[in-house]
Order: structure tokens, then C-alpha cells, then sequence
């Protein structure tokens, strides 16, 4: 049974083409992950199916009464709602569904037989729905998912306002896991998700019987729980049947393939003409060239897709640091309140380290504090001498109205603009990127742009949180490069071990400090 069907999409922003009459279907109990490289229009084509964005051109069609829940990491919501009333609306539905059953029975006194029978009949109805959606274990339900995503945690009567990026998503998750809908539509949801937290998603999706359709970048994650992959590259939306490892053995055949039709035509068009141009002139062979050139005119040419930029990072780096790059001295992190115990920590010249624990336990706090752009609580900092910081924070400020071309020349005025476009394109962003303006860009595009401030200011060391966040598969290789290969110190809160694993010193488990009940 199909769920969802896209036909002869097209859709394109300015002139920038996305999609170029693409088709999707989705099929009952379907496992989907939507894959490609950054910016080629995955999240746009989320919010065109799910209404929140017109196509230029073709149609969409869901299925009658499908329910869709779709995480969107920047909903907003309510300053004053708990985090237990943000989990429990998922259930305002039911709630109209119990309100409705109350109406029915009241005017059952009044009804004729024949609408007794029909109320009857809806109240079976609805009473079924209820069950399904397990309307009355809805306070256990919310519990056993607060306690799942680490919710309890943080405190289920706390301000929603008041949490960290990745203690929202995890909220905004448990509200759509606890809707139940007929199918799911997930944009990144590992994005801020701890190590335990990640493997309980990957448990739920595994055992999920209903449809959802999955963006990540997390290839092992996405390896894990899809059974059908959706490609969109060039303006195309291929299907293919079978998890992400077995779609690329069967796009690398089919690459093989086509590149070797292509080599084909090219030897065979090299072939006639050469033939054409030797025997065009002479009256005896004229009749037969012309036949050939009859030949390569109607002859449809192949063209092999044209292949995206891929990133090269290399990050400048400045003089060396002194031997020790920072030292705390009983610091307690925190707002408010604590976050942690007194830490005293240092760390030396060239060390790689990676903060890991879970969301809302001080980690960007931790980072802000050493940096001396939030006052400690208590204790003190001591940065090293000659110290040259480059600081990536997790997101870019969506408030920006400059173009690429522009981000990039306020940081460095001293560029020229060949040299600011250079160094937009060694980070894998075409001249329609560089030309647009950031906050049309997608996460992944963005990502990029702040990493080139980066990597073109000189540095000894790098202050990273989260920086494989949105970043697709050839950047993310790339970015481990590139740190591998940095000569300065790093310090970085990362929840991808595979991503830094080769190449860090140490890992420091910030749950060991927090003041958090975790």
C-alpha cells in the first residue's frame, strides 16, 4: 500500500535547480534513508511533502487519514511549557478523540434507532484508535520515553526554554516517538544525541513497524535501521532496495557502467569521425562518410554526471604554544546553578582531546568557560602563553542577511575576491553557493562556510563543538584529515567515536564531573 506518492517534482531556488521531475513513493512499513551530499535538497524536500514549502512544479499525494510526524529541530516552543507538557500534547489528538466518544454517549438518549446504530458504529471506531495509540497508559507512556532519551534526567518539570540544543531535540523526539504516527519523517535526529542515546533511537527504529523516511549523516546509523535508500544527486531521486552498504556496491556498478558506455561512444564517435574526415573529399568513399555522419548526427550522446566539489581542508597554523595551552584550578562551570564539581585540568601543547558525555551536562559550557566568554562560578582559568584559538561553535547565527562571498570577506578584508571565492570552493561550495545568501543554505553548506573562517585564520589551537554536525559523508572524511594531520592542540565535543578515535590522546567523560543525576 503506498503511503506518500511524488510525481514530476521540480523545484529550484533563483536559478539554482533542485529537482528536475523526480518521483518518490512510499510504501507501507518502508524503512527509508533519504541520502546524499549537502545542499543537494534533502530537508527542502521534507518541507515540500510535508506542506510547508510549494514546488514549482508537480504533485504530492498522501494517502487518506495518514497521520505524520515530522521532527522539526526548529519548532517553536512555549517559554512556561514543561518538558512534561510538551511530551504529553502528543496526545492532544486522543484527547479530541475521548472528548468526541463523551459527545456521542450524551446525545445517544435522543438519537433514532438508525442514528443510535451509526453512533454506535463511530464510538467502536474511535474507541479502537484509542487503544491503538494507548490512550490509557499515556502518564506510563510518557515516563518510560522521558527515561529512554535521558529526559527524567534533566528534569521533567523544567522550563522548555531553559535546555540546551541537545536536550530540545531530545524532547521534540519523545513527543513525536510518543504521537505514534502512521509515519515518521526525521531530519538529522542524531544531531546533538549522545553515544547511549543514539543506540536507544536505533533500537526503536529496528523494532518501528509503521513507514519513516530518515536524513542523517551518520552512515553506520543509517546502515542500521534503513531497508530502502532514496539517492538524490544532480537533480535525480534514485531507488534502491537494500541497506546504505548495499547501495554502494550497486552504485559503484552502475558508475563502472555507465563509464564504460561512456568510453564506448567516445571511442566509436572518435572512430567515425576520423572516418568522415579521411574519405568526406574522395568521390569514391564519399557516399559511405556521409552515411557515418548521418550516423553521429542522430546518435544520442551519453553524458556522465557531473561530479561535486569535494572539500580540501587544510587549516593555516600559527607558532607553537607554550607547553601548556590552558590549566583550571577548582572551576566550577555552570549558569544559574553548578554543573560541575571543581575541576582541575590541563592541558599541553599538541594534546588532541575530545569531551564526551551526555546533553545538558556543561560540555559547551565547559568549552565557554575556558575560552573566557562565560564567568566561572567558582575557581579559576589560566590560558597558556601565545595562544592563537580558532573556536567552531555548533551552530551558525540564523539571524545572518550576508551573502557567502560577503560572510567570508568581513572576516578577511585583505582578501581579494578571487581569493575569498578560492577559499569558498577548497571547502566544496559551487559559485551558486558562494553567491547566495547564507541563511538559504542547508546545515551541512553552512557548516562549511564557517569552517572556511576557520581554516584560513592561523591557529595553534582549535576549540570544536560538535563539528560534524550536518557534515555529509566526503566532508566529514576530509575535516578527520585535516585533523589528523593539524600540528596545534584540539579540543573537542564530538559523539561520533569513529570520527575521532584514530586520532585523538584522550577522552575525557565530562559525566564524571557533572553535578547532573545522569
Amino acid at each position: 500500500m503506498s503511503i506518500l506518492n511524488v510525481e514530476n517534482l521540480s523545484h529550484g531556488f533563483g536559478d539554482r535547480a533542485i529537482y528536475n521531475q523526480v518521483s518518490f513513493r512510499l510504501l507501507k512499513g518502508e524503512h527509508i534513508g533519504l541520502i546524499g551530499p549537502n545542499g543537494e535538497g534533502k530537508s527542502t524536500f521534507m518541507n515540500i511533502v510535508t506542506g510547508k514549502l510549494m514546488p514549482d512544479e508537480g504533485k504530492v499525494e498522501w494517502s487518506k487519514n495518514v497521520r505524520v510526524g515530522y521532527l522539526d529541530q526548529h519548532a517553536v516552543l512555549q517559554k512556561g511549557m514543561t518538558v512534561r507538557d510538551v511530551l504529553t500534547s502528543a496526545f492532544e489528538f486522543l484527547l479530541e478523540i475521548e472528548n468526541r466518544i463523551g459527545f456521542l454517549y450524551e446525545k445517544m438518549g435522543e438519537d433514532s434507532p438508525e442514528e443510535l446504530e451509526k453512533a454506535l458504529e463511530e464510538v467502536g471506531d474511535l474507541q479502537e484508535l484509542l487503544d491503538f495509540h494507548d490512550f490509557y497508559l499515556i502518564d506510563s507512556k510518557v515516563e518510560e520515553v522521558g527515561r529512554s532519551l535521558g529526559l527524567n534526567d534533566i528534569g521533567m518539570d523544567k522550563d522548555i526554554t531553559e535546555l540546551s540544543g541537545g536536550q530540545r531535540t531530545k524532547v521534540l523526539l519523545g513527543k513525536l516517538l510518543l504521537e505514534k504516527p502512521d509515519i515518521l519523517l526525521l531530519d538529522e535526529p542524531t544531531n546533538y544525541l549522545d553515544e547511549q542515546h543514539i543506540e536507544w533511537l536505533k533500537r526503536y527504529l529496528n523494532d518501528y513497524e509503521n513507514a519513516f523516511i530518515l536524513i542523517s549523516h551518520d552512515l553506520p546509523f543509517v546502515n542500521s535501521v534503513i531497508n530502502i535508500i532514496y539517492h538524490m544527486d544532480n537533480q535525480k531521486l534514485t531507488r534502491y532496495v537494500g541497506d546504505y552498504a548495499k547501495f554502494q556496491e550497486v552504485l559503484e556498478a552502475q558508475k563502472s557502467q555507465e563509464q564504460a558506455a561512456f568510453n564506448r561512444q567516445q571511442n566509436e564517435i572518435a572512430d567515425l569521425k576520423d572516418f568522415v574526415a579521411r574519405n568526406k573529399a574522395r568521390v569514391a568513399t564519399r557516399n559511405m562518410a556521409m552515411s557515418r555522419q548521418k550516423k553521429l548526427d542522430k546518435m544520442d550522446i551519453l553524458e556522465l554526471a557531473s561530479e561535486k566539489p569535494k572539500p580540501r581542508f587544510h587549516f593555516k597554523e600559527a607558532g607553537a604554544t607554550g607547553r601548556r595551552v590552558f590549566e583550571t584550578l577548582d572551576l566550577v562551570i555552570g549558569y544559574d546553578e553548578p554543573l560541575s564539581k571543581p575541576l582541575t585540568l590541563m592541558m599541553e601543547r599538541k594534546e588532541k582531546i575530545v569531551l564526551k558525555g551526555t546533553n545538558g551536562i556543561g560540555k559547551t559550557t565547559l568549552l565557554k568557560s575556558i575560552l573566557g566568554l562565560i564567568p566561572p562560578i567558582d575557581g579559576t582559568v589560566e590560558q597558556g602563553e601565545k595562544l592563537q584559538i580558532g573556536y567552531f561553535e555548533q551552530e551558525m547565527d540564523q539571524n545572518i542577511r550576508t551573502s557567502c562571498i560577503n560572510e567570508v570577506w568581513e572576516e578577511f578584508p585583505g582578501f581579494t575576491q578571487n581569493e575569498v571565492r578560492s577559499a569558498l570552493a577548497q571547502c566544496g561550495l559551487t559559485r551558486k553557493h558562494i553567491e547566495s545568501m547564507v541563511r538559504v543554505l542547508s546545515g551541512g553548506e553552512q557548516a562549511k562556510v564557517r569552517l572556511c573562517k576557520l581554516l584560513n585564520r592561523p591557529t595553534n589551537i582549535l576549540i570544536l563543538d560538535e563539528p560534524t554536525n550536518h557534515l555529509d559523508a566526503d566532508a566529514k572524511a576530509e575535516l578527520k584529515r585535516a585533523l589528523t594531520a593539524y600540528n596545534g592542540a584540539i579540543l573537542m565535543v564530538c559523539h561520533e567515536p569513529e570520527f575521532y578515535d584514530d586520532f585523538v590522546n584522550q577522552v575525557w567523560d565530562c559525566s564524571q564531573w557533572t553535578t547532573k543525576a545522569f
